[in-house]
């Protein structure tokens, strides 16, 4: 008993705390990033998605473990990509492109909540240590979202961005380069790692969420008077 409580006592629970704060907001972004995927693609005709059980809240279901540990590390990442069978659709290239520009609409619609609740509700929550704790992780969220709907707009496969850009393209260059979508996360991988992809998108990344902050300053504005 004395070796387990001296074991609860040396525990760092703020190295706990640091992984739950980043862990939840990426899950939250990555699960609606995906969702927002499958229901538009869904509206627009192919079920694919629903008979995969990808219209789901469940994290699990749309996770991709390197991705996430890009987010963990570098603030932007990749989920497992939701199935469309793109021929279902009426116009199977526009389609696609408003399909994939759904799932960064939705990152962009979640940091604009979310900084919105941090300005509404920093004067209240600010005076304890759990209030500035749901602060952090409501700021941390609107930055991970805006993160993740940045870098997946860069048009390398299997982003978004490329599936947007790639609809603009001849259809013999289209399906030509979506033959070679799934060699992009490794290609994705290693700008990141290399730094050549990961220090502008960072700044960029910085800039987009500057842009967005006086959200939170209207809000708070909008609270007190």
């Amino acid at each position: 008993m004395d070796a387990l409580r001296s074991i609860w006592e040396g525990f760092d629970f703020t190295y706990l705390l640091s992984i739950l704060l980043g862990v939840i907001p990426s899950l939250l972004c990555i699960t609606l990033h995906e969702l927002s995927h499958g229901l538009v693609a869904y509206r627009l005709g192919d079920d694919t998605a629903k008979r995969a059980g990808r219209l789901t809240l469940n994290p699990l279901k749309h996770l991709d473990p390197m991705g996430l540990l890009m987010m963990l590390v570098f603030r932007f990442g990749w989920a497992k990509p939701v199935p469309v069978n793109m021929m279902k659709f009426r116009n199977p290239r526009q389609g696609m492109a408003v399909t994939a520009l759904a799932g960064p609409g939705c990152n962009l619609l979640i940091t604009i909540v979310f900084l919105f609740l941090y300005g509404l509700l920093l004067r209240p929550l600010s005076g304890s240590a759990v209030g500035k704790t749901l602060l952090e992780l409501l700021e941390l969220t609107a930055y991970i979202s805006i993160g993740f709907c940045i870098f997946n707009l860069i048009p390398v496969p299997p982003l978004d961005g490329s599936k947007i850009l790639f609809s603009a393209l001849p259809d013999a260059a289209y399906w030509k380069l979506m033959r070679y979508e799934r060699y992009g996360s490794i290609a994705l991988i290693l700008l990141v790692w290399s730094g050549v992809l990961g220090r502008p998108l960072s700044r960029l990344i910085r800039g987009a969420y500057g842009l967005l902050f006086p959200i939170a300053e209207a809000a708070f504005h909008l609270m007190n008077g």
